[in-house]
């Protein structure tokens, strides 16, 4: 395949020339997120007539170097474009276009006729094109109006007609332009550089150029990028993305490590045993399609109904000239017809609404998620990290020798000062709004997935689970059982401490509920939501503490599995309700898919993004209602307009059949009338939203109020 050829190029600006983009088969958006999804490229723009690729980047010789490197090789996904995409409309055009529609009448008639002529050209081929190849369509009425203007010599009424049609598709194209920037940005990879071993040397290397076999080093605080199995070391990962577990779990040597894992805790080596780069980059490629090439269901019902009302308008407009020999009047009747507004009316408000939302913080991806998710019914949530924080928070403190609840605190608090661990962050969370001092700490000891052994005043602490702190180190946890029994119903996790050989005291610890989480639940019941379902993961007592603090959930599920979460979500749908799911981990994408919309928070796994119709960009469960509310007042919006397009088309067509007005003030006011329902929709869509217990099987019936 032939490499690009740098046209012109500036310290931060790259221009190529690329011959392989006038391919039929190519897929420049494809191309467009492959380039732009180098580490260090801002922005790319395709142009694919003219075969070049203007790159705006960082400046730096790497990336230079990145960007010729792409194209050697491309993936194949570059070639398999199926539908080619419109071609985008210049708004300098569109203004020479209404220009010279005002100015026309300044000129010769026989100018005059050749300049309408040469407007009116691609309206004409289209309708053409359309009648030999897919019968008497939209195309045919809007070449017919045109060209039975342009035989008049109605040439303002013809070029008005072209000027419409072209204003409505820059419209359309512009909305989706601003929706897959928002796409493309979110979906930038969030790992970019690794750090290989390679001949015993530690090598730091571009994500892309990992293959299979490769040893990847991963230390606290890094995100596991690429499935593999761990030949050395352990460590404590945060799997929460991926299970839906709150608390890490240990990994060591022999064990497979999921993409999307948060290392913790340790560090590890991991055999790569798939590679994700080429994979991410279609996933990204299928979103784009997705954004700019669905057509909703509503639009395509728009666009079969503007087809079959085309005949009718051809039959009204012959038959008035076969009984009046009238040709004016047939013109007249043949320029009011309804396919424009109602064909331009649908992906106009949809394709506003969607950038309107994604400025509101929601980012649906495609016509047809948005018009789906106008008809949900029954949302359904996966509980850790979408109605609860995800983040461990202290509850309570019980001490059980000689220490006060602060003295405890400062204690654990001292020997897990320097543990990465999310139990140790809370700990040390609540000691600081506490404003305590904390003992000296030394001869810190971490015990991966147990516990911390450390010196405090001279005295050994343990802080650990039962099983570290009772069973393996000997000490009497006795005195604990009864609020530990108490906690561990309530779905609390549990922190023993001792000193010195004696347990000290007891603390508990809880994910917290997301603050908005019940006036949300209730401001979705108000808007039209019937039914609310929770998933999780969880065993049933923490499960059951979320019932109590959200009286407004309908029905609860717990320890459930991957495919236990898309079972419940099948047979919701096969009871006849209409079905959202809400998660952010990889454990949740199979739900994702089976829902009849999917919704992923920001900070999900790229699996749940993949699998998602619709992306929350922010935390913040407000966006998720105003997505229902914006996809909602859209349909409204629709309805609205095609009441309108029915009522003043036909208005206008029955006085243009009486011979009451002329053919030009027809066109007008149909021009009129399709201008101001356009306008409708972009300023509907563009405003902004109105604010206003599971049984001990998964397979069982839920627990329902």
């Amino acid at each position: 395949m032939a490499a690009p050829e740098i046209v012109h190029e500036l310290p931060r600006r790259l221009r190529l020339r690329w011959p392989p983009l006038r391919d039929r088969r190519s897929d420049p958006l494809y191309v467009q997120a492959l380039l732009e999804n180098i580490p260090g490229v801002t922005q790319v723009r395709v142009n694919r007539a003219a075969a070049t690729l203007v790159l705006q980047h960082d400046g730096a010789p790497a990336t230079r170097a990145a960007i010729l490197a792409r194209f050697d090789p491309l993936p194949g996904e570059a070639f398999r474009c199926f539908e080619p995409p419109q071609p985008a409309i210049n708004p300098l055009n569109l203004a020479f276009l209404g220009l010279s529609i005002v100015s026309l009448r300044l000129l010769p008639p026989t100018l005059q006729g050749t300049i309408s002529l040469l407007i009116g050209l691609p309206t004409l081929l289209a309708g053409a094109d359309g009648l030999l190849n897919r019968g008497v369509k939209v195309e045919v009425l809007d070449a017919g109006a045109v060209g039975i203007s342009l035989l008049r010599r109605d040439y303002f009424t013809a070029n008005m007609i072209v000027l419409l049609l072209n204003v409505g598709e820059y419209l359309r194209q512009s909305s989706e332009d601003q929706t897959t920037g928002l796409l493309r940005t979110l979906l930038r990879p969030q790992v970019e550089q690794v750090w290989l071993e390679r001949e015993g040397i530690e090598v730091r290397t571009p994500l892309a150029q990992v293959r299979t076999g490769d040893l990847l080093l991963c230390g606290p605080g890094e995100l596991v990028p690429l499935d593999g199995t761990i030949c050395r070391g352990d460590a404590l990962l945060n799997q929460s993305s991926i299970t839906g577990e709150a608390l890490p779990v240990h990994r060591q040597a022999g064990d497979s490590v999921p993409s999307g894992a948060l290392v913790t805790e340790g560090r590890i080596v991991i055999r790569v045993e798939a590679v994700g780069s080429d994979t991410g980059l279609a996933r990204i490629n299928r979103f784009l399609e997705q954004a700019l090439r669905q057509r909703s269901r509503t639009q395509q019902r728009s666009d079969e109904l503007a087809d079959r009302l085309v005949p009718v308008t051809l039959a009204l407009g012959g038959g008035i000239f076969l009984l009046t020999g009238d040709l004016r009047r047939a013109a007249a009747a043949l320029t009011v017809d309804y396919s424009c507004a109602i064909k331009l009316a649908t992906p106009i408000a949809v394709k506003t609404a969607m950038y309107r939302a994604a400025q509101q913080g929601v980012l649906v991806k495609g016509a047809q998620a948005f018009d789906q998710l106008a008809r949900v019914d029954t949302l359904v949530f996966d509980k850790t990290g979408t109605l609860t924080q995800g983040e461990l928070f202290i509850t309570d403190i019980v001490p059980l020798n000689h220490l006060d609840e602060n003295g405890l605190l400062a204690l654990t608090a001292a020997a897990e000062e320097h543990y990465a661990h999310p139990v140790a962050k809370a700990v040390l969370r609540a000691a600081r709004d506490r404003g305590l001092t904390l003992p000296a700490t030394s001869q810190v000891d971490f015990i991966v997935a147990h516990g911390v052994s450390a010196h405090v005043d001279g005295q050994q602490v343990l802080v650990g689970s039962h099983h570290f702190v009772a069973e393996d180190e000997g000490i009497d946890c006795g005195a604990a059982a009864e609020p530990a029994a108490a906690f561990a119903h309530q779905g609390k996790n549990l922190l023993y401490v001792s000193r010195a050989g004696r347990l000290e005291g007891l603390i508990a610890l809880r994910d917290r509920i997301r603050p908005e989480a019940a006036g949300i639940l209730t401001r979705l019941k108000q808007n039209g939501i019937r039914r609310i379902v929770v998933l999780t993961g969880d065993q049933e007592s923490t499960a059951r503490a979320l019932l109590q603090a959200l009286p407004q959930i309908d029905a609860l599920y717990w320890e459930l599995q991957p495919e236990d979460k898309a079972g419940i979500v099948q047979q919701l749908r096969d009871q006849g309700h209409y079905t959202a799911f809400i998660g952010d981990g990889v454990n949740d994408a199979p739900a994702l898919v089976t829902a009849d919309v999917g919704i992923s928070l920001p900070c999900g796994a790229d699996l749940a993004k993949d699998a998602a119709q619709a992306l929350l960009l922010q935390e913040d469960l407000a966006c998720l209602a105003t997505a229902l509310d914006a996809a909602r007042r859209t349909g409204k919006t629709i309805q609205d307009c095609f009441y309108a397009t029915i009522g003043f088309n036909s208005l206008f067509l029955l006085l243009a059949l009486t011979g009451c007005i002329r053919p030009l003030t027809a066109a007008l006011l149909h021009n009129l009338n399709t201008v101001g329902i356009l306008g409708y929709c972009a300023t509907r869509g563009l405003s902004a939203s109105d604010p206003a217990a599971r049984p001990t099987s998964p397979k069982d019936n839920p627990h329902d109020h």
